[in-house]
């Protein structure tokens, strides 16, 4: 049986999901990988050059392409159909929220298409938007280095914004800045510490606090009383969504964030169908591969304080 719920018709590389729902329609943001593309370059050049895919559902389950948010004049706008042929600069990882008037965006940006993960700036760019498909380009955060990526943003309990994110200038780990207007920020230093890790996000569930990190091995939590302090859930080795043994309905997962149904939340995340086995092999009746990607989802609740997955 097949569990992923989206995959990227285009390049078949979907990673990094975020998901709102904007007057009735889900609309998922995503990193469009070029994991399918038939010369993309070499070295890591594949994960770079890359575009936000956008998809559209009526009930977060069900998932159609919309297309791709593209440069222009002013900021991005949602362009159907296929990415252009070649790119000049790689978006990732987009973080979208409402701050009660408005949609923003906080993306990270990377100059040009490299071959290898070092030497390349990396920054997180505002942009806001009223209906999430043409955004406006506000301008780069002036954060703790110039190799930051994967915003996550919430507003918390004392009434100011957190942007918590992946400083790979800091040995890979979870930074964070607070602004009380989302308009001047203030470094705050190291949110979650300890093993390398990135694509972080936090959220209100249950009384709690929580922040979930992709170790690469699994999803490390974390759990706060007011999204300051950070406290691990269970030892530094335990972890949700880890490596299955065989075939299984999910894979290890990766990079994800949550959205609010009512009373229920959901975490959306990628993994990789390869690590499934024949469970789910490629649609077209070939061998999986490692590059590609999918996105899957999984409820979240608390049980006595603990933060647990519903599959």
């Amino acid at each position: 049986m097949r569990r992923d719920l989206f995959r990227d018709p285009v390049y078949d590389g979907a990673t990094d999901p975020l998901v709102v729902i904007r007057e009735g329609v889900w609309w998922m943001f995503y990193t469009q990988r070029r994991a399918s593309h038939p010369d993309p370059g070499p070295g890591v050049t594949w994960v770079h050059g890359t575009r936000i895919g956008v998809a559209c559902s009526s009930d977060g389950v069900r998932w159609t392409y919309a297309g791709t948010l593209e440069p222009d004049a002013s900021g991005l706008s949602l362009v159907p159909g296929a990415p252009p042929a070649v790119t000049t600069v790689t978006h990732w990882a987009p973080e979208v929220i409402h701050d009660g008037r408005r949609w923003r965006m906080y993306l990270t940006e990377i100059d040009g298409v490299p071959d290898r993960w070092e030497g390349f700036a990396r920054r997180i760019v505002e942009y806001v938007s009223d209906d999430v498909a043409s955004w406006h380009r506000v301008g780069p955060l002036e954060l703790s280095s110039d190799r930051v990526i994967d915003a996550a943003v919430a507003r918390c309990p004392d009434g100011r914004w957190r942007i918590w994110y992946k400083d790979e200038a800091a040995d890979s780990v979870t930074m964070v800045a607070s602004s009380p207007d989302l308009r001047t920020w203030t470094l705050d230093g190291v949110a979650i510490g300890g093993r390398p890790h990135e694509g972080p996000s936090g959220f209100a569930l249950g009384g709690w606090w929580w922040m979930i990190v992709d170790e690469w091995r699994g999803m490390g939590v974390y759990r706060s009383a007011d999204a300051v302090g950070w406290e691990r859930q269970g030892g530094a080795d335990q972890v949700i969504l880890g490596a299955r043994s065989g075939a299984g309905p999910l894979p290890r997962g990766h990079h994800g964030a949550p959205v609010r149904e009512g009373d229920r939340l959901w975490y959306y995340f990628f993994g990789h169908p390869s690590a499934l086995g024949d469970a789910t092999r490629e649609p077209d009746g070939g061998v999986p591969d490692d590059r590609r990607s999918a996105v899957f989802r999984v409820e979240l609740r608390v049980a006595d304080g603990i933060l647990t997955v519903v599959e």
